[in-house]
This record gives C-alpha cells, sequence and structure tokens, in this order.
C-alpha cells in the first residue's frame, strides 16, 4: 500500500492546508482575488489540484521512489523545514496583509512540491508543480499590487 500512497505527503498537505482554512473561515468576507487572468487561475488550479494529489497518491510508471535512504531523509527534512518556516510565517503574519507575507505563502508550497517530485521521482508532481508554482506566485504577486 505504501507505494501507492505517500503518508508523508498526505500529513504534509495536511499541516499547509490547516492555516489556509483558518485564513478561509475567520476572513470570509475578504477572501477574494483582487487581480484576475482565467487562463493564469486555470493553470494555477490544475497545478494546484495535481500537486495536492500527486504528493498523496503515487501512480505507477509515473513516480519512481526516492533514490535511496539518504534521499528520503532529505526529503524529510527539507519539507519539514519548508512545513515550519510555512506555518510560523501564517503565524507571526496572520493579521499583516503584507507583500513578504503573500510572496513567502506563495512560494514555499510550490518549492515543497518541485522539492518532491524530484526527490521521490514522480513526473505527473514534478509537470504539476511547474504549472502551479509561477501562476500561484503570478497571482500572489499581482493581488499585493492591486
Amino acid at each position: 500500500m505504501m507505494e501507492y500512497i505517500n503518508i508523508f505527503g498526505a500529513i504534509s498537505m495536511l499541516i499547509i492546508m490547516i492555516p489556509n482554512i483558518i485564513y478561509a473561515i475567520k476572513n470570509r468576507d475578504t477572501f477574494a482575488n483582487k487581480w484576475t487572468n482565467k487562463t493564469v487561475e486555470i493553470l494555477e488550479q490544475v497545478g494546484r489540484i495535481g500537486c495536492f494529489g500527486f504528493t498523496v497518491f503515487n501512480i505507477p510508471g509515473t513516480w519512481f521512489g526516492w533514490w535511496s535512504d539518504e534521499a528520503f531523509a532529505i526529503y524529510l527534512i527539507f519539507n519539514t523545514v519548508l512545513i515550519v518556516v510555512y506555518c510560523l510565517i501564517w503565524i507571526i503574519c496572520f493579521r499583516k496583509n503584507t507583500f513578504f507575507r503573500a510572496i513567502a505563502l506563495s512560494v514555499i508550497p510550490p518549492a515543497i512540491f518541485l522539492f518532491s517530485g524530484i526527490m521521490s521521482r514522480s513526473i505527473l508532481l514534478i509537470i504539476s508543480s511547474i504549472l502551479f508554482a509561477p501562476a500561484h506566485i503570478w497571482i500572489s504577486y499581482k493581488n499585493t499590487k492591486c
């Protein structure tokens, strides 16, 4: 079963989503994009769904596992550090809608997804993160400038 489900990816996704869900609930009235571009939004959503799915589920023939036990350890350490930093930024900047918060919180998840895809040799996760990263960062950037 472990070869089809990445429990560490699932835990990572859960932790990343917690502050986002809390923020969305507490800021329901102000939770909207100021800048819109349908093409970029579609790329972001396709990439996001792919990243979420392929972080958790390993599709045979597109996922080749970690190169070694050391690569797996590096994957765990790197992702843990980035997730802790992500959560700390949320905690410290929760009530501050700053450029730093917007960009930092839009860069860290794609970095986690791309690194996870590379380390686990997941072709679909790499492709999804390549779609997600620039679109997500661009939307966050544009929303801070509006």
